[in-house]
């Protein structure tokens, strides 16, 4: 396996360990590197940074689901493109970018996050 494609496949398995198996310790351990930084004005730098946040939305919204609809890697960077559920809240378009270290493992994060409206000006869905 080359390394854009282990990056993706790191990638979708710390999101789903991370979101869906609501397990965000194991998930930084297993795929986020020493040093970590974060871009998300809501969330510090660092695995415990990260992993509270997630345990946190873990308590908050039980449930809650993501489903990765693409992965495109590039050099040591991966986006995803991802349909996040919030039981109780709205649905979401997401954007993720990771940059990877030479190891695989996590060590940058941006995202974006879009509410996906009721109604649309076109027929296309926004996945």
């Amino acid at each position: 396996m080359n390394d854009l494609e282990r990056n993706k496949t790191n990638a979708r398995a710390l999101y789903d360990l991370m979101f869906n198996q609501c397990k965000p310790r194991e998930a930084a351990e297993k795929y986020i590197g020493d040093t970590y930084t974060q871009h998300n004005p809501e969330v510090g730098d660092g695995k415990e940074a990260f992993i509270a946040y997630f345990e946190r939305m873990k308590a908050e919204y039980p449930g809650k689901h993501v489903t990765i609809k693409r992965a495109i890697a590039e050099g040591n960077y991966v986006v995803l493109h991802c349909h996040q559920t919030w039981p109780g809240d709205q649905d979401y378009a997401g954007i993720d970018i990771f940059r990877f270290d030479e190891n695989g493992k996590v060590v940058e994060h941006w995202d974006v996050l879009q509410t996906v409206p009721e109604k649309s000006a076109n027929d296309n869905t926004m996945f």
